[in-house]
This record gives C-alpha cells, structure tokens and sequence, in this order.
C-alpha cells in the first residue's frame, strides 16, 4: 500500500514555485517564503496565476508528485502530467470497457450504488445521532427513497437510464441536507446544489473540497496506471478527469459532504470568512482556505478499516486502495468493483 504522504497547498496567490537541488522553493515578491524537500511530498495544488518554474515541473513528474493549479476561488484550472507509466495493457483494457456502453454501465452503476448507499448512510446516521433535534419522519422518508433508488440502480443496464437515476436521489439527498447542519444556521444553509458559482457559504465549501477530492482521486489513479480522464459514467471531454469524478461520486458522501458539515457544526469556520461578489458568487478568504485545508489534512491521517480490504488504512489512502481495486477489476483479477460502503 502506498505511504501516504503529505499535499503542499499554496494558497497566496502571489507566489511562484521554483525548484532548489531536490527542494520545493516558494517565492513571494523574489524572497524565499519557505522551502520543502520533495521526498515529503506526494502532491501540490497552488491556487493562483503566478505559476512553477519548468524544472520544477520536470523534478514532480521525476518524481511522481502531481502538480495542480487553481483559481484562488478553488475551481481546477490545469494539473502537469508527465509521461505515461502506467501498464499499457491495462489502460488499453479501461479504452475498451469505456468504449462499449454496456460494460462502461456495468462499472458506473457501482459507483452510483456506492454513492446512493453512503447519503443514505449519512441520513440514516443523523437521525440515529441527533434524533431529538430533527424531524426524524422527514429524514426517514427520504432514507425510503434512497432504499429504492438502490434497487433500481442495481437493475439498470442503460447509462442514460442511470444518471437519471442518480440526479433522483441526488434530489432527495440535498432536500435534507440542510437538516444536518445544526450550528450556525443563520450563516450557513443550503437550499439547493449550486455551483460556477457557488451562491452561498455551504456550496462554497463544497466547491471547494470536492476539488481537493477530485485531484487525489486523479493522482491515485495514475499511480494505479489507470487513465484518470477516461471514464465509464462521465464520458470523454478534453480537459475533464472523467474517471476521477467517476470515483468520486462513492466517496463524495463520506470524505467531502461528512467533512463540510463536520467543519460547520464543530465551529472551526464562520461567516466572517466569506464574502459576495456583484454576480452573487460567494468566495472564501484566504484564512478559511487554510482552515479547511489543515483540517483536510488532518482527516486524511485518521486511520479507518477498510470495508472490503478490513486493513487499517488512512482515510487518505481510500482513494489508492479503491484505484488499486478497480485497476484489479480491470485486469480480470476481480469478478466485480468492491464499492466503497462505509458505516
């Protein structure tokens, strides 16, 4: 299993990144502003436009180290991509499952089972832990929903037929959202799923983490071999990880939305961190993005038993070990894809 390492995050948008001997250099204003070794790295996300020297670029590819960049608003803009290392034969086998509708349903229906099985866990686990403070029926009924969305996906051999499907229960899901935040609801609510751009603190941070979601689920794919920008549900656009935000869908629930709501009701981000701009899109100031990214870190370093490994894993390392087994699956190792079900 990979050692899970740490993910530098620059956050001021005003630095540039420069490579020192084997040592990341981030430069403000042409002063040094802090310097890492790169063997304590495993990824680099910079929110700005200022940029990374080329031989810096060079030294993550050599060394396995994905390099992204984003707006300072958190929205993706490139990752560097270096040689192809992955084993040709199973990238060839992921082309041809993701050419061919029925096998590509066979995989994507798996991830949105996965996906409908954890929000529904998240709403079932709510009225098992805050009963008294929530309108338990409403919850229940939705939990209901969610039950029999399962049983659908789980016979449905149409693509087209399955998102409809998972826009159903994604539906449901976010009507209740707002119920599981029980702090500081006048400052964050959320009435619906909205984004580019997000329109309120909540789907602010959502934004937000699913993005950091989004690259270490693209980095845990390539160091599978597997080709994190073919996918089986999210079809081929240049530019998207399409397999990526395929994987993301089981583990959006658990790793993201379970993350955002803890961050909200445990008071570690607050209102002030916020701010509107004149087209109604919400930003969060640089301190929150902070916040939040500390606390990533840190959640990413909590050990859990794998569902279906039933090895002690970092929370971190999910996305690796779900790769690893998709990879197996690909490859004919396995008779089907282990959804990541967590209780």
């Amino acid at each position: 299993m990979r050692k899970l390492l740490n993910t530098l995050y620059v956050t001021s948008p005003e630095t540039y990144l420069s490579l020192d001997g084997e040592n990341i250099v981030i430069l403000r204003e042409e002063s040094e502003a802090a310097r890492i070794p790169l063997h304590n790295l495993e990824g680099i996300v910079a929110f700005g436009y200022t940029g990374a020297s080329p031989a810096l670029m060079g030294a993550c590819v050599k060394h396995n180290i994905a390099l992204t960049f984003m707006k300072p608003s958190g929205r993706f803009l490139s990752r560097v991509v270096g040689e192809v290392r992955g084993n040709v034969t199973l990238r060839k086998a992921q082309y041809r499952i993701s050419d061919c509708p029925e096998e590509s349903n066979r995989i994507a229906r798996n991830f949105i089972l996965g996906k409908i099985y954890n929000t529904r866990w998240l709403v079932e686990r709510a009225t098992r832990d805050h009963g008294v403070r929530l309108d338990v029926d409403k919850l229940k009924k939705v939990s209901k929903v969610l039950a029999n969305s399962l049983k659908y996906v789980q016979e449905c051999e149409c693509l087209e037929q399955l998102r409809g499907y998972e826009g159903e229960a994604a539906s449901q899901y976010f009507s209740v959202f707002d119920d599981l935040i029980l702090q500081q609801k006048e400052d964050f609510y959320f009435r619906n799923r909205n984004k580019r751009p997000p329109l309120d603190n909540v789907n602010a941070m959502l934004s937000f983490v699913y993005t950091l979601l989004a690259h270490d689920v693209a980095a845990a794919l390539e160091t599978v071999g597997l080709d994190p920008y073919v996918g089986f549900l999210h079809r081929d656009r240049p530019g998207r990880i399409s397999l990526a935000l395929d994987m993301m869908e089981e583990l959006r629930p658990v790793c993201a939305d379970r993350f955002v709501i803890s961050l909200i009701n445990k008071k570690e981000v607050n209102d002030k961190g916020f701010s509107q701009k004149e087209n109604g899109a919400v930003v969060m100031d640089d301190d929150t993005r902070k916040t939040i990214l500390k606390a990533w870190q840190t959640k990413k370093q909590e050990k859990i038993t794998h569902p279906f490994l039933q090895e002690k894993i970092e929370w971190g390392l999910v996305p690796y070990a779900q790769a690893m087994l998709l990879a197996r699956f690909i490859r004919g190792d396995l008779d089907g894809y282990p959804i990541f079900m967590w209780k």
